[in-house]
């Protein structure tokens, strides 16, 4: 529990069991934090409120980047509840929470973290975008390397290695399609051709 005094030292009182606007009576430090005694001024109780660090705990995580996959240990705070879909900082990249196992190796969108026994992530910051290029009989496959919500549209033209290329069809995994756009994050594979 912490008091918030940007917003008038709103805590949670154990008379009227919901959170409202307190007094500090008296603060006293306690290591890395600090006790504080309150007056609520819904019901004038006096209590005391604990405020303590959460502790750095670390999980099982890994870390796909593009088709390379990393083992590691992710430090998080225990008291942290982790979903499917966040997102988090480690090693100056940030990366998306895609599953949460429970200790029983079950998959589940959101966790206490004290109670995941391994998680994964998928880098998010850059888009990784496979190309096809058709010359005749010929084709080059290569990759673009691009911001997560660049948008690709079938029919415009990019340049790839000093080529201009028109954008012929764009497959998302789900099928392919030769009109729309996409963005780089939901794009599997770009096909292009000579204009």
């Amino acid at each position: 529990m912490t008091v918030e005094e940007d917003e008038g030292n709103h805590a949670h009182c154990p008379n009227c069991q919901d959170f409202s606007d307190h007094e500090i009576l008296r603060r006293n430090n306690k290591g890395s934090g600090e006790d504080l005694l309150l007056k609520c001024l819904n019901c004038d109780n006096v209590h005391k409120l604990e405020i303590r660090p959460p502790k750095p705990i670390f999980v099982k995580t890994t870390l796909s980047d593009g088709n390379q996959s990393t083992p590691t240990e992710v430090e998080v705070d225990d008291d942290e509840i982790i979903s499917v879909g966040d997102l988090f900082e480690h090693n100056e990249i940030t990366w998306q929470v895609t599953r949460i196992d429970d200790m029983g190796s079950n998959p589940k969108n959101d966790l206490l973290v004290n109670n995941i026994s391994s998680m994964w992530a998928v880098r998010c910051d850059i888009a990784i975008v496979n190309t096809t290029s058709n010359f005749g009989e010929s084709s080059i496959s290569s990759k673009i390397e691009c911001e997560p919500n660049r948008r690709f549209s079938c029919g415009s033209i990019i340049e790839i290695h000093g080529k201009r290329l028109r954008i012929r069809a764009i497959h998302t995994g789900k099928g392919r399609t030769l009109s729309g756009s996409r963005l780089a994050m939901e794009i599997r594979r770009i096909y292009l051709q000579p204009p």
